[in-house]
């Protein structure tokens, strides 16, 4: 009998094995895929594929943990992005796209955490990567899923390693993404057992001078005319905490108003708010960064106004944020000081990030 046991055990587990590593093929025909008005299933180039004109689109049945997912994307030459969004809950996703034309530039691959159905490319530089990619026929974008981290590969040649992915999500849908018109073929999965990691999760500052608490209001249209600062002291403010580094990205924690249009959004704002405590009148150094936009109040007086947005500078301006970036030296009384920084944003990351020395 219990050899019998042991037997039925040993199948079992066997074909959990099997199972957990067995790659399911999507066809790309309407009835597998959640699909928007914007999908067009045709065959071309021998294939069946989706010719996707924006947006996003959903497998259908089909959770995601760990594991490969894989997709061929035609080239293009045009300006696009064509990417796969992995770990859908609702408006919170992770998503891993090409810019097909940036072939042999820095930023050709990136990696975005989407929250509240924004993305955030502009506040993780580090997750981008040059790529040299085929003129004609298909790219191959794959990616390999392992708990909180993620190897990407395009043309079977690795480009990127995420260390930490950021949304809270350890689970969810599949798809695919794009902005403006590309072409997809040969989806498919491999769901596989995670791999422990050795190296554990840490939100601890790396700068003990990192502010690592603000208390930010919710998401407003941003009129210039109607920000008055006396509004601020009536509004209602949650603590949330930032990344070890520093970085608070708003749309984790506030919904805007206006999302998911990119630069078709109206602008929104928030107030972050800090409170700094000295024994005697002194001055600090508060180094800061932001996007797109941000005035920064010292006890109720405006002293900084900047614009860091996409393009803002430049036509390549990418808007990236670094701590180091901006220094005001604060002239702070004895007691308590508040700095209220109004946040500004129309698309593409909506971010703080600040220290006071």
């Amino acid at each position: 009998m219990t050899k019998t046991i042991y037997s039925i055990i040993a199948v079992l587990s066997f074909q959990l094995s099997i199972a957990q590593s067995s790659e399911t093929k999507i066809d790309m025909v309407a009835s597998k895929w959640n699909v928007s008005p914007e999908a067009i299933f045709q065959r071309f180039d021998n294939r069946e594929t989706l010719l996707l004109n924006g947006g996003r689109v959903t497998v259908k049945n089909h959770k995601f943990t760990n594991g490969t997912i894989e997709v061929d994307v035609y080239a293009n030459s045009n300006r696009s992005f064509a990417g796969i969004t992995f770990r859908k809950q609702n408006n919170n996703m992770e998503e891993v796209y090409m810019r097909l034309h940036k072939s042999n530039q820095v930023d050709a691959v990136q990696y975005t955490p989407i929250f509240n159905n924004e993305s955030n490319w502009q506040l993780f530089r580090e997750y981008q990567a040059m790529v040299s990619f085929k003129k004609n026929g298909w790219n191959s974008l794959r990616i390999e899923v392992n708990n909180k981290s993620a190897e990407v590969f395009v043309n079977d040649e690795k480009i990127m390693t995420i260390d930490k992915l950021r949304t809270d999500q350890n689970s969810g849908e599949i798809g695919l993404f794009t902005l403006f018109s590309n072409r997809f073929s040969n989806f498919r999965f491999t769901p596989k057992d995670a791999v422990e990691n050795t190296k554990k999760d840490s939100n601890i500052p790396i700068d003990s001078t990192i502010i690592k608490k603000w208390e930010i209001t919710k998401s407003k249209p941003y009129k210039s005319e109607e920000l008055h600062f006396e509004n601020f002291l009536k509004e209602e403010y949650i603590t949330v905490e930032t990344e070890a580094s520093g970085l608070l990205p708003i749309s984790k924690y506030i919904k805007k108003s206006s999302s998911g249009n990119f630069e078709q959004n109206v602008e929104d704002y928030i107030v972050a708010s800090t409170t700094v405590y000295t024994s005697n009148n002194e001055t600090k150094l508060f180094s800061f960064d932001y996007s797109d936009r941000i005035i920064v109040y010292l006890n109720g007086k405006a002293i900084f106004k900047g614009n860091n947005a996409f393009r803002a500078k430049g036509i390549q301006y990418m808007g990236h944020i670094d701590i180091n970036t901006n220094k005001l030296y604060l002239p702070l009384e004895k007691g308590a000081n508040k700095i209220h920084c109004v946040v500004i944003d129309k698309a593409n990351g909506w971010g703080l990030i600040a220290k006071l020395e």
